[in-house]
Parts: structure tokens; C-alpha cells; sequence
């Protein structure tokens, strides 16, 4: 009687990497960013900071993180510091 979630965002397990499919997926967020909700927009951003090699894709990201998130970035600091929601 129960029949598992399907979702247009959750990959069949076994699928492959699921930190590079979330990474595409936060690449493809960002790619259309006037679309969705800066708070997705800012997830993706963070996404892509945390699991991307490219030091430019990084840069830009984070820059687009700091435009969108109105806090003062000592507060975004301190949050990440200590483990919480950046």
C-alpha cells in the first residue's frame, strides 16, 4: 500500500554521483537565476562553492552570493563558522 515518493528531483538509487548531480543541478539554477527565488538562487550558489573545482565558477558564484544575501557578510562569516545555515 505504500509506493515510493517519486520526484522530479530525486535520482533512482544507484544512479551515479549524487554530489555531481547536485552540482548540475544547482549549475542549472544558476544559469537561469532571474527564474527562481533568490533563496534557491543563494542554495545553488552555495552548492557550487562547496562541491566545484573551478576557482572562477567558485569566484562567480560567491560573488552572486554576496549581491543576493542581504546580510552583512561578517554575519554570513559567522554562521559558517560555527556550523549553522550560511
Amino acid at each position: 500500500m505504500t509506493r515510493p515518493l517519486s520526484h522530479p528531483l530525486s535520482a533512482p538509487p544507484g544512479s551515479g554521483d549524487w554530489m555531481q548531480d547536485r552540482l548540475t543541478e544547482a549549475r542549472g539554477i544558476l544559469a537561469d537565476a532571474t527564474q527562481h527565488r533568490d533563496t534557491l538562487v543563494i542554495l545553488a550558489c552555495r552548492t557550487v562553492v562547496g562541491l566545484t573545482d573551478d576557482a572562477t565558477e567558485r569566484g562567480d558564484a560567491l560573488e552572486l552570493w554576496r549581491l543576493l544575501d542581504r546580510r552583512p557578510l561578517h554575519a554570513i562569516a559567522d554562521a559558517r563558522a560555527k556550523g549553522g545555515a550560511a
